[in-house]
């Protein structure tokens, strides 16, 4: 971690780093890379973000290490495993603002108390920047998708293998197989 004195001294350390970052608490918080299951869950949901964009044209699709910046008291960045913002696009820049939904895959150290203590932060943080829902996705454990919305934040809606998941009302009309988190 490095901490920086103004936030676009953080955003320009950032963006020289080389891998997966945010900017939490005045400080940049590298991430560690994930696995081979937590990966291709996350691409599985992107592809289908992906489909949603070209059906809809609504907004875009991001894969995981985009950087949308926010301006939280506590968090300036996030950067998703997967992610549809409805901004403008920014070039070579992090996006500005939340994306409307977003998809967190679990990693290996994605478990036990002190990370659910920092997932239910960073969801909170999500919402307080106006995204409307977040996918807490465990493919490792319980192979299953928690969906949490900025209306019932405390109270997810569970997806299990042989259903459909959904992101209203970020995202009508979409919906992505559990199943397909193990593909």
């Amino acid at each position: 971690m490095a901490t920086h004195d103004s936030t676009a001294e953080l955003v320009a350390a950032l963006q020289r780093i080389d891998g997966k970052a945010e900017i939490v608490g005045g400080e940049i918080v590298l991430m560690s890379p994930t696995g081979d299951l937590p990966n291709r869950a996350a691409a599985a949901i992107y592809r289908s973000l992906c489909d949603y964009e070209q059906r809809t044209r609504s907004g875009r699709a991001y894969t995981d290490n985009v950087g949308f910046l926010v301006d939280l008291p506590q968090r300036k960045s996030f950067s998703p495993d997967a992610s549809f913002h409805v901004g403008p696009p920014a070039g070579a820049s992090f996006l500005q603002g939340a994306p409307i939904f977003a998809a967190e895959v679990r990693s290996e150290d994605d478990y036990g108390p002190a990370a659910e203590k920092a997932m239910a932060a960073k969801r909170a943080d999500y919402f307080a920047a106006g995204t409307q829902v977040v996918w807490d996705v465990d493919v490792l454990r319980e192979g299953l998708i928690q969906a949490y919305r900025a209306t019932a934040s405390d109270t997810p809606t569970v997806y299990g293998r042989g259903e459909l998941a959904e992101a209203a009302p970020a995202l009508p009309g979409w919906s992505f197989s559990v199943d397909d988190i193990f593909e």
